[in-house]
């Protein structure tokens, strides 16, 4: 595919355009019929830590239902979101879907409780932090390839993965304070982290905000943890039940559910766009660069919606992320990530080859960061499984 056939595309000059590519750090032939960021997107969806996340939970255990998010779903989710917003501001959907599809690879088994475990195992050796460890996959971990480890991702998507939640060097944040994954890679490619990241990024992070704050009212719903009367007094959330309630008298249950999920995405895409379109008429940038340099983020809720989507966010986490039901379930997640984690530091001859032989050869940090990846790798049934391996005496 040509440059002449990306430009017909008619992406707007302050896109990330294709054929302006910084390129990769191993330097590689274009394709002749995908563009840089469709063949980073491919290589997203075909890599082994992308089908691992069929089974790698966000709030739920994998084992208590089949309806539940995981975090392969919520990432689809969250690209067609990205796609959507996208197109209509005219940016590359390619590099957005990209982002969008890798922001959640460096996951831990058992959503946020396995990762706060895994961090607090690798104190003294580094910690654990997700969005670094996605860096590590896309760059280091996946072993596909005869010529390089990782994807050998295009800089701008690594850029976006990195900092699609807005520069890493803010607020009087030095280097030194960073993970040193994403420090060692850029002393080779540089991302820049003390700027923002491209439109098509800043478009993933709004995406994964839309997506996850409605299909967790839709998950916390099918579990429970609330009732639709709860919802009710919520800003744009209560307005949209009403809405449709109204207007289906009688409606069942489920389908009302999903009508008024669907109408609370579809008003914050359109509240997106439009606050998006606002800045960008103020910003008037004439190309991607002016967009990283601009100091603030172009692709943003308005000040309204922004105070919605807060309140919406300390509802969910009030009244499910913190019921005592998931809490239960999230202590047991963190016994097993901290059990796993003490074992197999402590005798990495439990672990299988080739993660043995490496981790007897290590030092201690070293060790310690081979285990973190191993376990950071491990969907939540494989890590209870290791579990009741290693532990349980009858097995």
């Amino acid at each position: 595919m040509g440059e002449e056939t990306w430009r017909n595309q008619a992406l707007a000059p302050f896109a990330t355009l294709p054929w302006q590519t910084r390129g990769r750090l191993h330097v590689e032939p274009g394709s002749p019929s995908r563009s840089p960021f469709q063949r980073d997107r491919d290589r997203i969806i075909h890599s082994t830590a992308f089908r691992r996340l069929k089974h790698k939970t966000q709030v739920f255990v994998y084992h208590e239902g089949d309806h539940y998010r995981t975090r392969l779903t919520h990432s689809l989710e969250v690209a067609q979101i990205a796609r959507t917003i996208c197109r209509v501001l005219r940016l590359d959907e390619d590099l957005g879907e990209a982002v969008a599809l890798a922001h959640d690879l460096g996951h831990t088994p058992f959503g946020h409780a396995g990762e706060e475990a895994l961090h607090a195992a690798m104190t003294g050796h580094g910690g654990f932090d997700h969005n670094a460890q996605t860096l590590r996959i896309l760059t280091k971990l996946e072993e596909r390839y005869a010529e390089f480890n990782g994807l050998n991702l295009t800089w701008e998507t690594l850029e976006g993965a990195v900092k699609h939640n807005g520069p890493l060097l803010k607020q009087g944040r030095t280097l030194q304070q960073l993970p040193a994954a994403i420090v060692e890679y850029c002393q080779d490619h540089d991302l820049e982290l003390g700027g923002h990241a491209g439109p098509e990024a800043q478009v993933a992070a709004l995406s994964d905000d839309i997506a996850y704050n409605n299909h967790d009212i839709d998950d916390g719903l099918r579990a429970g943890l609330f009732e639709i009367a709860d919802l009710m007094d919520l800003p744009l959330v209560g307005e949209m039940f009403s809405i449709v309630t109204q207007k289906y008298p009688g409606i069942d249950q489920a389908r009302l559910i999903h009508e008024a999920v669907r109408r609370v995405i579809n008003a914050m895409v359109e509240d997106v766009l439009a606050e998006t379109r606002r800045r960008l008429k103020d910003a008037a940038p004439k190309s991607v660069a002016d967009i990283r340099t601009l100091g603030r983020p172009v692709v943003a809720f308005s000040e309204h919606m922004a105070a919605t989507d807060r309140t919406v966010k300390a509802f969910l986490y009030k009244r499910m992320y913190e019921h005592w039901r998931l809490n239960r379930s999230h202590s047991k997640a963190r016994r097993v990530v901290a059990d796993l984690f003490g074992l197999l530091f402590a005798e990495p001859n439990c672990l299988p080859s080739p993660w043995r032989e490496r981790a007897e050869q290590a030092e201690p940090q070293a060790r310690a960061r081979l285990v973190a990846d191993y376990i950071a790798g491990m969907t939540d049934r494989y890590a209870l499984d290791e579990h009741r391996r290693l532990f349980d005496l009858y097995e």
